[in-house]
Parts: structure tokens; C-alpha cells; sequence
């Protein structure tokens, strides 16, 4: 029997064209940290429901009645899905499969099946970690399967695949091509377009859907479903605010629309300052409605806003419950799910389920409010512009939502303001080795979320000062350093990076600054993503670096972990307990920690931070001596590319980690140890210009001379000032990486076209003319502008079509302020 289901997610959406040179693939609305992360995925505001940077629906319903006609200028109607063909967790099934390749045909209709085996979905690889493949069926990396269903009807509006592929995926309905996706993966089920001749395809009565999936590397996993997406129904007329203006800055995003006869500017605005640990870790972010009219009448004015109890759970299986506060000025409502399970869900594609969502407003402005079903709250304020102030109410948490409105009176030609804030309050954020740990701003416990929007209302005005400082700051230090187009990238990148991450204090009140490996693995902590994300930290505050390694220094110090080298992560967010990435990277993260160790203390301008941790630094430095110069078979940060034994890049960090251990030893007064390892230095940097040598470049491997790879790793002998290669090396890698270019920008080395966009800023900054940066850096940011997926920054993507090809919203891009460190550092 079809089941329907008012969800908050979109499969398609037409999106209304704005003109701009600033195209962002998607844009940060409210970022607070990696669970609390809203974006638009599209250009238009109000052309698609508002998204977890996860692609998960997180709704937020904004609209402006003006003399009692209403328009949208936030998000868009939630559809109602019609379920044809559920997945494995709505009704368990099972299909014919086979692991060995059927040949020819095996996707048509008439095909025989009857030598296939049959087995329970969903199908996985042992390696899946996941609940529902308890009960499914194993394949080693390859599986092919065909599933019968029935459909009653095909007076479809519009029909999607439901459907988690890890990794590559061919669908086909009734033999024919439905959706294909190669390379690529998803980290969860979601919604898919099939062909216009599947959906031709489609008949009553029995049809039949076959799907193949090849699992390229970690764990694998196929289910596919069939919706039907069907428009919303009922309801007064709301029509749609035209989008007449965008810009995006720093710590805020800024449209411009037009409802009628009333100019409305909506800002959406992070306070995440650097310089300031209580700010940035405040759990508040702000939406300000500028108003005034654009006809010179006056006009009687009101601005809804809405939040999805989406926002508070992993899922829209899930219930909430709200509740209503009146305290301290402020109307306060709030979201929780029903069933409260602190920091028990862990992983990569994943949502936060306990703690609650806040929406608040000043009381003198908050006309009314509710917690109710979605519907009925639009419903409600199309019809009279009003709500019914019901206190709070308990229901699915995908038809339920929290909403204010905001009166702003009669507007006539003088600018009125109004705002709300949006928070989540998470009790407890992190599990440190066994400890529940407190964010920063509540790290004694003393604290309320109450005080904390309090302390947001009352000092309002300041701090949007200070983001706009902020705002100022960054493009103006990233323009200097690299030009307009260098700049807009560090723009696009800003509040990704510092969400990705989440401040708390361990039990001595030290910062923890964790970083979330986003649609990666989800590891916490990780160091080779603390590394490229490190120049925009150490640019303006070291103390969350220091944050961020912290944990991998405790980890060896505690004798936990004990092996000679330094340790991948500390755990799966938001449990750091303890590596739970398969593989060490043991020359990696080594020369990671040494590297980023001597640059902290050489922005500090002291010796401090080494001294701290120079036993454990010793030991892994040790650990280089032996092993760093020609790697054995390991992975490196590039993991997603493969096992590579003597890697030249790998062997640059290594001597670029001994080179910088040399450095602190030397300033700590053991200059034996630093003249050894001086020499050392010296020796490998010849040696290694001997074996890369390919002529005209530098190869990726030592033993494989057709080969190229980026040498980003190099970039820190200039800007540490640790003169190990002479200049000739990089002036010969940039002019051959010039003749290697594609349309979206260098591919990362030999092997594939595909790349990582915050290597691309390292190498590019190797370069020792204007030129040749932007020679580099202008697909790069063509990439940013034109890539047809509409997601948060993905570093990585294909340079030749500017497709992503996997990971999105990661800290990593933090990398980008490479250049301006470089700059700040002569």
C-alpha cells in the first residue's frame, strides 16, 4: 500500500537566474558547526528548500506580507512524496543478485534470472558499519541485482530515485537507462532524477528495476527506491519576491528582493571571529530583515520565520517536541527530539538528534508565534498575518516547525530593521577518552543557552561591527595577496571552514578546536585535515591550531597510542576516543605534526609550543630519519588516490617536517641535534633531486620517471625560511605544471585528471611571479563558479568537466589562505 509523506525535500527545483559574477555552488546561511550548518543550494533563495550541507532537507521558511498579500523570499514549499518502491528501511525485501558479471542483457526485462541468488536488502560490502546491513546480503566489490515491483498507477508528476550507492551505480527500469553515476557515491539515501525514457518506461502492473554498483575503495552499499514527488496542495496564494541582488561576504550572506511595492534586504549573518573564543563558540547566529518602501506609499508590513524541527534530528523518522520561553525581552521557542541520546550517534552523513533548535526574537517586535505543523503556520500567516501563539507541540519532526512573526509596522521610505537569532544548544558536544565534554561557551557549566541569546540581543549591534571588520579584513588581505579572484575563493571558503569544526576545553580549560571530516569519513580530529586547513589559523589565530593538535599530542603523551609515529585521528565524530581510521599514515601525519609545530611557534614568535611537546616531537622526528626520506607502500593525505610507495611528495614533507624539527632545536639550544639533522636535511634534499629528476619536472614516484605529481608540500621552505631546495626546484615544477593545466584547473598528478582545489593554492603559491599564480588559480576559481553541483565547496573535482567527484563542506579549503600567509610571513 503507498504511504505519503509531507517531507522537507525536493527532488528538482527550477531555480530564478540571477544576474552576478559571484556564483557560488552553494551558499552558507547558518553555520555554527558541523551539525548546525544550513545552506541554499541554488541561486534563487527562494528556489529550493534549505539544506543541511549534508544535502539533507534542514527548512527554513521565510515570507513577507505586505497589505495583505504574502510573499516568499526563503525556501520553497515542501512537496508531499508519494512512496512507489520503498527502500530497505521502510519495508524489508529481497531481490536476485549475482556477484559474478552476467554479461550481456542482464538489465532487460526478459532476462533469466532463475541461476542468480536471492538476498535481503540492502546489499553492502563486509566493511559497512551499518545497522541495516545486519540484516542484508554481503558483496565483495561488485554486485548486480534485479527487483520486480507493481505499480497501481502512472499518472506520475514526478517520479526519483530514493537511492545510497557507495561507490559507482548503473539503474535501469524496464530495460532501460535510468541514472548512472560514475565516479561518485552518496553517504546516505537521497533523491534522484531518472531518464526521460525510464519514466516513459513505467507501466502498470509488474516492471522490473535492475541496478549494478562497483565498490572502489572503504566500505560499498546499493538500495534503491522510487517516489513520486507531488506538488504541494491547498492553501492561500503566496507569490514569489523577485531576487533582485546577492553578495556574500566573509561572515555574512546578503539578498535583495523586491515583495511588491517593499524593497527587503534578508542578511544572514555568522559571527565567527577568530580573535574571540567566546564568540566564535556561541551558538547564535543572526537573520536581519532591512524593510522600506520602493513606491514612496506606506505599507502595512510583516515577516515570518520559520524553523523545521528537521534541524534537531538525524532524520525525518524521528518526533519533536517544542517548547515556548518569554525571558529576559526575548520570545525563545525551541525543538528537541523526543528521544534524547547524548553524543550517541556517531559518523560521517549524519545529523545531531539530541540537544534543541532555537528561534528567538526581541518580545517588542515578536507579534505572535507557534510550534505547529508547517502547513498550518504558512496557512495561518498567509491568511491573517498572524499566528496563533500556541506555546509548543509534539509531532514528526519533517511536518513540524517553529515560526514568529515579526511586525514591522507601517514601512514607508525610511529603512525599518528587524532580526531573530538562530541557535542550538548541544549540552555536551564532544566525548574526549571517555569524558563528555561541554562546548566552550558553557565549558564550566555555569552557563545557559538562555544567556548566551541574552548576550546576543544586547550586544547586537557590536557585533555586526565586528563581522564587517571581519569581512573587511579577509577580502582585503587575500586581494592584496592574490587579486580579485583569489579573494572571492577565501570569501566562498570562510565560514565553511570554522563550521567544520566545533571549540571546547578539556578538563584543564584547554581549547580543543575538533575538526569533522566531512563526507569523508567522518573522523575527528584528523591530522592530514588539520594540515591544509592550518594558513587561514595560523593567519589569524595560532591558539585554534594549537586546538586542533592538541588531541594527536595527548593521544601519544598519555602513552594511549604508542607507536613511533604520529596518529591519523582521535576517533568518528563526535566520539574521540581513539584512532578508527583503518590505516596509519605514518609519514604523513609525522611530518604533518613537525611542520605545523614550527610554524605555530614561528607566528608566535616563540619556542614555547615545541618545548611543550619536544619528547613526543623527537619521537616521531626519529621515526623520519629512518623512514621519511624514500616512503615504503602507505597512504598519504591523497588517500582516495591509493597505496604509492616511494612517493617524491610524501618525501618532500618528511624532509620538509626534519627541516623544521632542525629549526626548533636549534632555538630550544640542542644545536648537536639540529647540525645532525641539519646535515641530514642536506643529504636527503640532493639525493632527492637526483632520483625525481625527470628532465623538464620532478616525477611522482622515484622509480617511475613518466610520471608528475603537485609538490605542494614544498611550498614551506619558502615561507618558514628553511632554504633546504634551492629555487630552480619550484621554478622547474610551476613552468611544467603550466603545460598540464586543464580547463578547471591542474589535475593533482599523473594518475587521473582529478584534483584538489586547496593544492592547487599551495602549489600556485610556489610560483614567483603574478602571472603564473593566476595562470594557476583562474580555473580554480572557474571550478568554483561554474561546477554543475550545487553543493558546499567540494575539494575535490574533476579539471575537466568541474564536476565534484566526492567530499563537500570540509575545513580543508582553509588551505586557500596559503598565499596570503606566504605574504604575511616575508
Amino acid at each position: 500500500m503507498a504511504k505519503f509523506w509531507s517531507l522537507a525535500f525536493l527532488l528538482f527545483s527550477s531555480f530564478t537566474l540571477v544576474a552576478q559574477n559571484f556564483r557560488p555552488p552553494a551558499v552558507p546561511l547558518v553555520t555554527v558547526d558541523p551539525y548546525t550548518s544550513v545552506w541554499s543550494f541554488g541561486d534563487a533563495l527562494n528556489g529550493s528548500i534549505t539544506k543541511h550541507w549534508t544535502g539533507k532537507p534542514h527548512p527554513m521558511d521565510g515570507l513577507i506580507r505586505v497589505d495583505g498579500k504574502t510573499y516568499r523570499f526563503l525556501g520553497a514549499a515542501s512537496p508531499e512524496l508519494k512512496i512507489l518502491v520503498p527502500v530497505a528501511k521502510e519495508t524489508g525485501y529481497t531481490a536476485k543478485y549475482t556477484i559474478s558479471n552476467p554479461g550481456e542483457n542482464w538489465f532487460k526485462e526478459s532476462y533469466n534470472s532463475a541461476a542468480w541468488k536471492s538476498g535481503q536488502a540492502p546489499f553492502g560490502t563486509k566493511e559497512r558499519n551499518d545497522n541495516m546491513l545486519k540484516t542484508g546480503t554481503i558483496f565483495p566489490n561488485e554486485v548486480w541485482y534485479r527487483r520486480e515491483f507493481t505499480l497501481a498507477e502512472t499518472d506520475l508528476e514526478k517520479p526519483g530515485l530514493n537511492i545510497f550507492h557507495d561507490d559507482d551505480v548503473k539503474v535501469f527500469i524496464n530495460g532501460v537507462p535510468a541514472y548512472e553515476c560514475a565516479p561518485c557515491f552518496t553517504g546516505d539515501y537521497e533523491l534522484k532524477p531518472i531518464s526521460e525514457a525510464a519514466r516513459k518506461s513505467l507501466k502498470k502492473g509488474k516492471n522490473m528495476l535492475a541496478a549494478y554498483c562497483k565498490n572502489g575503495a572503504g566500505p560499498g552499499y546499493i538500495d534503491i527506491g522510487i517516489v513520486d514527488e507531488k506538488a504541494s496542495k491547498g492553501g492561500n496564494i503566496i507569490l514569489s519576491a523577485k531576487q533582485s541582488g546577492f553578495e556574500m561576504k566573509a561572515t555574512q550572506t546578503i539578498y535583495e528582493f523586491e515583495a511588491g511595492p517593499v524593497h527587503l534586504t534578508a542578511k544572514f549573518v555568522a559571527p565567527l571571529i577568530m580573535s574571540n573564543l567566546e564568540l566564535l563558540s556561541r551558538p547564535v547566529n543572526y537573520v536581519v530583515y532591512d524593510v522600506k518602501s520602493s513606491d514612496g506609499k506606506t505599507h502595512d508590513v510583516q515577516i515570518l520565520n520559520a524553523v523545521s524541527g528537521l534541524w534537531a534530528v538525524n532524520d525525518y523518522s524521528q518526533d519533536v517536541t517544542g517548547k515556548t520561553a518569554n525571558a529576559n525581552g526575548l520570545l525563545m521557542l525551541s525543538l528537541a527530539n523526543k528521544e534524547q541520546k547524548l553524543l550517541a550517534r556517531k559518523g560521517d552523513n549524519v545529523r545531531i538528534d539530541w540537544g534543541q533548535a532555537y528561534l528567538s526574537a526581541p518580545s517588542n517586535i515578536a507579534k505572535s508565534f507557534a510550534t505547529g505543523a508547517s502547513t498550518d503556520l504558512v496557512k495561518s500567516f498567509t491568511t491573517n498575518g498572524i499566528l496563533n501563539n500556541k506555546p509548543g507541540t509534539d509531532g514528526n519532526a519533517a511536518s513540524t516547525s517553529m515560526a514568529v512573526v515579526l511586525d514591522a509596522g507601517k514601512v514607508g521610505a525610511e529603512n525599518k530593521s528587524l532580526h531573530a537569532m538562530l541557535g542550538y544548544d548541544d549540552g555536551y558536544s564532544v566525548q574526549y577518552f571517555g569524558k563528555n565534554l561541554r562546548p566552550w561557551w558553557n565549558k564550566d557549566g555555569n552557563n545557559t543557552i538562555q544567556n548566551e541569546l541574552k548576550n546576543a540581543e544586547d550586544d547586537f549591534t557590536k557585533i555586526l561591527e565586528m563581522c564587517a571588520e571581519t569581512d573587511k579584513t579577509i577580502y582585503e588581505d587575500a586581494l592584496k595577496a592574490g587579486g580579485k579572484e583569489y579573494a572571492e575563493l577565501c570569501v566562498l571558503a570562510y565560514r565553511q571552514v570554522i563550521a567544520a569544526h566545533k571549540l571546547v576545553a578539556d578538563q584543564n580549560g584547554t581549547p580543543l578546536f575538533f575538526s569533522k571530516e566531512n563526507f569523508s569519513n567522518g573522523s575527528i580530529g584528523t591530522v592530514d585535515i588539520t594540515y591544509p586547513s592550518a594558513p587561514l589559523f595560523l593567519l589569524y589565530n595560532p591558539v585554534l591550531l594549537k586546538g586542533m593538535m592538541e588531541p594527536i599530542f595527548y593521544y601519544s603523551e598519555s602513552g594511549k597510542w604508542t607507536k613511533p609515529f604520529a596518529a591519523h585521528d582521535v576517533g568518528t565524530y563526535p566520539q574521540a576516543n581513539g584512532q578508527t581510521y583503518g590505516e596509519d599514515m605514518p609519514v604523513e601525519e609525522s611530518g604533518n605534526m613537525l611542520i605545523l609545530t614550527y610554524a605555530i611557534c614561528k607566528a608566535e614568535n616563540n619556542i614555547d609550543y615545541a618545548k611543550k611537546h619536544w619528547k613526543v616531537l623527537t619521537t616521531w622526528a626519529n621515526y623520519l630519519k629512518k623512514e621519511g626520506f624514500d616512503p615504503a607502500n602507505q597512504l598519504c593525505t591523497d588517500d582516495f588516490a591509493g597505496h604509492l610507495a616511494r612517493n617524491a611528495n610524501l618525501s618532500i614533507k618528511a624532509i620538509m617536517g626534519l627541516a623544521s624539527y632542525a629549526k626548533m632545536a636549534e632555538q630550544l639550544g640542542d644545536s648537536k641535534e639540529a647540525t645532525e639533522v641539519n646535515a641530514l636535511v642536506k643529504e636527503f634534499a640532493a639525493k632527492w633531486m637526483e632520483l625525481a629528476d625527470s628532465g623538464d619536472h620532478y616525477a611522482l614516484t622515484f622509480d617511475n620517471k613518466d610520471s608528475w605529481s603537485q609538490k605542494y608540500n614544498l611550498v614551506w621552505d619558502e615561507l618558514l625560511a628553511l632554504n633546504v631546495f634551492p629555487e630552480t626546484v619550484a621554478e622547474k615544477e610551476i613552468n611544467y605544471y603550466l603545460t598540464r593545466q586543464q580547463l578547471f584547473g591542474l589535475p593533482l598528478d599523473s594518475r587521473k585528471t582529478y584534483t584538489k582545489s586547496d593544492w592547487i593554492v599551495w602549489t600556485a603559491t610556489l610560483a614567483q611571479n603574478q602571472n603564473d599564480f593566476d595562470a594557476l588559480i583562474k580555473p580554480v576559481y572557474k571550478y568554483a563558479m561554474e561546477t554543475p553541483d550545487r553543493i558546499p565547496l567540494s575539494d575535490w573535482h574533476e579539471t575537466v568537466d568541474g564536476k565534484s567527484v566526492g567530499f563537500r563542506a570540509r575545513s580543508v579549503v582553509g588551505g586557500y589562505w596559503m598565499k596570503v600567509l606566504k605574504e604575511k610571513m616575508k
